[in-house]
């Protein structure tokens, strides 16, 4: 397994990372995605460990707080092996103190994920949404708080707008306290919003991208294709009102370049997808989910090789959209390349 320095951070996370929003399998989401007990969580945790996985990511959210329990369980007695990454913010209740980010909320949350994954430490605590109601100043100070107390080692946001990371960044180093090193964002073949915006202010402010649904909310598995419809026990079905929207015709001409792609090499379409992923700049880990240890074994599979740089171009090709406004002008003309330069 690869290992990747987390945006500026020191700390050293995994190429492929592991999402546990199988594990639990509570409402209307996440029983669709998945419902892992804790003795097929122990046996998909040892895949990873031994694969050199060392990174799980949940969220307070995953099925009513299930997930971290199910972690905290799985990971009894190896604790030190494994990094946790847990998320807060969204709503976990019709309460006033039971969504957000005010400083009454993120300890609280902060404290019931340290029972729920029975453990005395987050290794990587991130806000699930922007919480327009909480000053950055506010957010900022509770999370210097939070990890000069050793109870969260490193903090970061997910879903966030640019302009709000900028803000707390801009706090951070106005009080000289520990700035945000990580970004959850939803990135993929049928999915390049990111690059935009998002990604160059990753690149100028130190943030690792951990990229969550890595294969396009489950579009490029491999099953859907111009020639076969979403199966008929896809969660697809369940979820869909739930997932960022695709173009059809997108995902069909990046699923024709992934199918000749894994013709040429032998690997299968998710694996060159998350393959793809690995190479894009500012990505620290890609979050791979699996209901079973067949899916588990085969995300494994999309490190230890590379594409060609021929191979990615055709993907890149595939799948390129034209970015939205204020960017797109400007990337017409002559001259915005030597304005901006491509990221490394």
């Amino acid at each position: 397994m690869d290992y990747r320095q987390l945006g500026s951070s020191g700390l050293r996370v995994p190429a492929l990372s592991f999402g546990t929003g199988t594990f639990g399998g509570q409402g209307p989401l996440f029983a669709a995605w998945g419902s892992s007990d804790t003795a097929e969580a122990r046996r998909l945790l040892d895949i990873c460990l031994e694969a050199g996985v060392t990174l799980f990511d949940t969220a307070d959210v995953y099925s009513n707080g299930a997930s971290e329990e199910i972690l905290g369980q799985a990971l009894k007695g190896r604790r030190d092996d494994a990094l946790i990454s847990t998320k807060t913010g969204l709503p976990t209740g019709d309460g006033p103190q039971d969504w957000g980010a005010s400083r009454s909320r993120l300890i609280g949350a902060v404290e019931a994920a340290l029972r729920r994954l029975d453990t005395d430490r987050i290794d990587l605590l991130q806000l699930h949404a922007f919480d327009a109601h909480t000053p950055a100043e506010e957010l900022m100070i509770t999370l210097d708080r939070l990890i000069a107390a050793g109870k969260v080692r490193y903090a970061g946001v997910s879903n966030y707008p640019g302009w709000q990371v900028m803000k707390a960044q801009a706090v951070a180093d106005r009080h000289g306290m520990p700035r945000l090193v990580a970004h959850q964002v939803y990135y993929s073949l049928v999915g390049r919003a990111y690059e935009h915006e998002l990604m160059p202010l990753a690149a100028d402010q130190g943030l690792g991208a951990l990229v969550w649904s890595p294969l396009g909310w489950g579009r490029l598995t491999g099953k859907i294709s111009r020639s076969r419809p979403v199966p008929a026990g896809s969660r697809l079905h369940d979820t869909e009102q739930f997932a960022p929207p695709v173009e059809t015709e997108l995902l069909y001409a990046v699923v024709d370049v992934l199918e000749a792609i894994a013709g040429e090499t032998g690997k299968s379409v998710p694996q060159i997808a998350l393959n793809w992923l690995l190479r894009r700049p500012t990505v620290s880990s890609v979050i791979i989910g699996a209901r079973n240890e067949e899916q588990l074994r085969q995300n494994l599979g999309a490190v230890g090789w590379s594409l060609t740089a021929e191979q990615v171009a055709r993907l890149d090709a595939a799948s390129e959209v034209l970015p939205p406004y204020p960017h797109t002008p400007y990337r017409q003309q002559e001259g915005f390349a030597r304005l901006n330069p491509p990221l490394v």
